[in-house]
């Protein structure tokens, strides 16, 4: 018997010879010989406080890698003051983030250290494979199974406390199968990782790829013999001659939008364009989901997004995302600007796609970065927004930039597409491959070929 996934890598596995009802929803079929037990008769719930004054490696777990030094990952953020009353973990420990288990922030150790009280720490009470629990609690069946179990009025509330953790149904091969499965799985899995490893690497050489031909095109033009002059401002350099160097208010007309989401019984209804909406998207077109509020006339007669707009995100955490630039590549129906957004009209047609451009490159949207100030928000200011810097060639090269710059790139975004779907297969293979294994939809105790 064979059990056969539909993967672009085509393979097939072997089944067990005779399997039986779990009793369990979520589980189905598990082979003959396996059990199934609750999770705690496999493991205790642990309270172990770190002694003072301690130097352990301090622990996070992560919804997307597991347990991990926090200091590997979070050198820029929030570092504890001192980790005394933290729970000591040890290798082999499975961590459960009672707030965010059920996304799947649980995981074994491969460390001893500590870790926030915030955490449950689990130890097996019996001899097992601890990574095969890391393997069974992190896939997506699973998951979904721990969230059940979870206590809150809302996603974002739930909590997974050990007394329903502890009653859930789980499979329990042998030992030995343990060993086979999790040996099985190490080895797939460092092989589908480094495929989309791989993938992930040559999609930022083709951003990379994008973004020189961008800038190119928008400081140089589109002639290579092109003769260059000092163009005054010492970051911008030389560029063509017959260019100009332009603040931004003698190109277009700028200002934020102060609509933000809500529903008032006074007011009109509206979709809102939304910060996300801008900064993950390139462009905005009609048949775009967009959230639906209301506004006032006055919020409706200046702020309506038409054909032609830039808008960019003024507003964001960090610096390095303000100034993220989409275009309204067409008639919209009934769309406004939405909160922490600036709208940007040039005051004519064939500036908008040349600026939209200019404004995807990192030499232009670096001094509104340079310029954006705050703590725990940053923002740009509406004066520095219009008094930035660009390069203005005559009319006609604008349109010939913009369109050489939309068919070249076009191409490029292709092939990035590309690459985006075979990560999204590779990752669908991967969870599959693990939900079989845990399960036992597949047998992997004997040599794959």
């Amino acid at each position: 018997m064979e059990y056969k996934m539909n993967t672009k890598m085509n393979i097939s596995l072997p089944k067990y010879e005779q399997y039986k009802d779990s009793g369990v929803e979520w589980l189905g079929e598990i082979p003959e010989e396996w059990q199934t037990t609750k999770v705690k008769n496999v493991f205790t719930l642990i309270i172990d406080p770190a002694p003072k004054n301690n130097a352990f490696e301090l622990l996070s777990v992560y919804t997307d890698i597991g347990v991990k030094p926090r200091r590997e990952l979070e050198e820029r953020g929030n570092k504890a003051s001192t980790t005394d009353g933290y729970w000591f973990v040890k290798k082999g420990d499975i961590v459960v983030n009672k707030l965010l288990a059920w996304m799947g922030a649980i995981g074994v150790s491969n460390y001893d250290g500590v870790t926030s009280p915030a955490y449950d720490i689990l130890r097996a009470k019996i001899k097992i494979e601890s990574n095969f629990f890391h393997y069974l609690f992190r896939n997506d069946a699973c998951i979904s199974e721990l969230k059940r179990h979870s206590r809150g009025i809302m996603d974002m509330r739930l909590r997974l406390y050990f007394d329903k953790f502890g009653d859930i149904i789980i499979p329990f091969p042998k030992y030995e199968e343990q060993l086979n499965i999790v040996s099985f799985l190490d080895r797939k899995t460092a092989i589908i990782d480094q495929a989309i490893g791989i993938n992930e690497k040559q999609i930022e050489l083709l951003k990379e790829r994008r973004q020189i031909l961008i800038h190119k095109a928008v400081t140089r033009g589109l002639n290579p013999d092109v003769k260059m002059k000092d163009s005054r401002v010492e970051w911008i350099g030389e560029i063509p001659e017959g260019w100009e160097v332009k603040k931004l208010r003698y190109l277009a007309n700028c200002f934020p939008s102060n609509v933000d989401k809500h529903s008032k019984v006074n007011e009109k209804e509206v979709r809102l364009c939304n910060y996300t909406d801008v900064y993950k998207n390139d462009f905005i077109t009609d048949d775009m989901d967009l959230m639906v509020a209301t506004a006032s006339d006055e919020q409706i007669n200046k702020f309506t997004l038409k054909k032609g707009d830039i808008v960019i995100t003024k507003d964001s955490e960090t610096a390095s995302d303000i100034a993220v630039p989409t275009y309204i590549k067409e008639n919209l129906t009934n769309v406004i600007c939405g909160y922490h957004l600036a709208i940007i009209k040039t005051y004519q047609i064939n500036y908008s796609k040349y600026l939209f451009q200019a404004l995807k490159t990192k030499l232009f949207n670096t001094q509104f970065e340079i310029c954006s100030n705050g703590i725990t928000r940053v923002g740009l200011g509406n004066s520095d927004l219009r008094n930035g810097y660009f390069l203005l060639p005559s009319p006609q090269e604008q349109i010939e930039i913009a369109e050489f710059i939309e068919k070249g790139t076009a191409k490029i975004a292709t092939a990035i597409s590309l690459k985006e779907q075979e990560i999204e297969k590779l990752k669908e293979y991967k969870a599959t491959l693990i939900n079989s294994a845990v399960t036992g939809k597949i047998k992997v105790c004997e040599p794959i070929n």
